[in-house]
């Protein structure tokens, strides 16, 4: 077999993972273990997921480290297999890293120091090179940032009206779900054509979810912050809310920040408003009238979010879902979608409901389009062009 590269996307209860080809970026497989630390379920795909899949399943109590021990275990007995390299989705790159990496101590270091921006994912990113490292030492590792697709941001995009000395102390909008933008700028031209290089909205949605505004393929603003809190309300997390409300929490409530904290991130949202479910569709077959209101505020939100965008870009050609809820909510997007009547999106119920790629009607001014997250391959491709010798690595 030809040399493979190995991607890891690693979550607080998930591990999704793939198989490349490092010429040409064939998938010979891809596949998640979800549930970690619970009830752990292997899903996988592709010509070589008989192979993988016969080895014994993962401990159904596994953690991620034991599941990426597991996976690569299972990947050993293949012995026509040539590992060249493992590439990971890293969450937060911070001002620093805006390019992939190759993985040492001193990069590690670094991205350790960033894990409390985003706490719900660089310990899980992080934790899933060490493991790779455990079970394969010296197989060369490159780390990918979802902020690193960002920087290309105008200056005023990334600032906060803060005092200057934080702003310059890295105090700024970085955003995140960069890969999956990547992406869609990557794939969109040949969907859409010309218009790809105008003015257009990606909508990642899904238990995390962001918009991004993109002109010539490269990110212009996001809703997403210096944390992956900022922005869109989300399956458990509260997206933008007033710093007031978290200062009365605080001092009026007596709440300790750990406290606030955890309630932002893990127990707002969806699940928050609702009480009911984080999941669209539990919300979706609920009867109950807090089901309703959580998924009419996910919409409004996404709406108005959607609407400051349309500002910044000066206009609209292209809306893009992708993601979890973006790709399987029909209802959702019907919902966002009607809500930007104004901006020119007319829907065509049809094509909507059946998933289609294209769903925006013929009379419509922008071109809507369901294009299926891959986070994996401008990972995969990342890794390949520092393997062939285009390296950044870092000391």
């Amino acid at each position: 077999m030809t040399g493979t590269i190995l991607v890891l996307n690693a979550g607080s209860s998930s591990l999704k993972f793939a198989l490349f080809t490092a010429e040409g970026l064939t998938a010979h497989l891809r596949g998640s273990i979800s549930g970690l630390g619970r009830a752990a379920r292997l899903s996988i795909t592709g010509p070589m997921a008989d192979r993988v899949a016969s080895a014994a399943p993962p401990d159904p109590a596994c953690g991620q480290a034991e599941a990426v021990a597991w996976l690569l275990a299972a990947l050993r007995r293949l012995p026509e297999l040539v590992l060249l390299a493992a590439g990971h989705r890293v969450v937060h790159g911070g001002a620093d890293f805006t390019d992939p990496v190759r993985v040492g101590p001193g990069v590690l270091e670094a991205l350790d120091a960033l894990a409390l921006l985003a706490p719900a994912h660089q310990p899980h990113n992080l934790a899933a090179i060490r493991a790779v490292e455990a079970a394969w030492p010296g197989l060369s590792q490159v780390a990918c940032f979802d902020t690193a697709f960002h920087r290309t941001q105008p200056r005023l995009a990334q600032l906060f009206p803060i005092p200057r000395a934080l702003s310059e102390a890295g105090m700024l909008r970085y955003g995140f779900h960069g890969l999956s933008y990547q992406h869609i700028a990557e794939t969109l031209p040949a969907v859409a054509g010309a218009p790809a290089a105008g003015r257009v909205i990606a909508a990642h949605l899904g238990h995390g979810a962001s918009l991004c505004a993109m002109r010539g393929g490269c990110s212009i603003a996001s809703t997403m912050g210096f944390t992956a809190l900022d922005g869109l309300m989300m399956g458990t997390r509260s997206g933008a809310v007033d710093p007031g409300l978290v200062l009365h929490l605080i001092r009026e409530r007596g709440l300790g920040a750990d406290r606030v904290a955890r309630m932002l991130n893990e127990e707002s949202g969806l699940l928050g408003v609702s009480g009911i479910s984080d999941d669209v569709r539990d919300l979706a077959a609920s009867a109950d009238p807090r089901a309703r209101e959580a998924l009419d505020l996910f919409v409004y939100r996404a709406v108005r979010e959607t609407g400051a965008l349309i500002a910044a870009l000066g206009g609209l050609d292209c809306l893009v879902f992708t993601a979890g809820i973006g790709e399987h909510a029909p209802g959702i997007r019907a919902g966002i979608c009607d809500g930007l009547a104004f901006a020119g999106v007319r829907l065509d119920q049809a094509c909507n409901a059946a998933g289609a790629g294209r769903i925006s009607a013929a009379s419509s001014a922008v071109a809507v389009y369901v294009i299926p997250a891959d986070e994996e391959r401008p990972i995969a491709r990342a890794v390949a062009a520092l393997v062939a010798g285009q390296d950044t690595e870092r000391a």
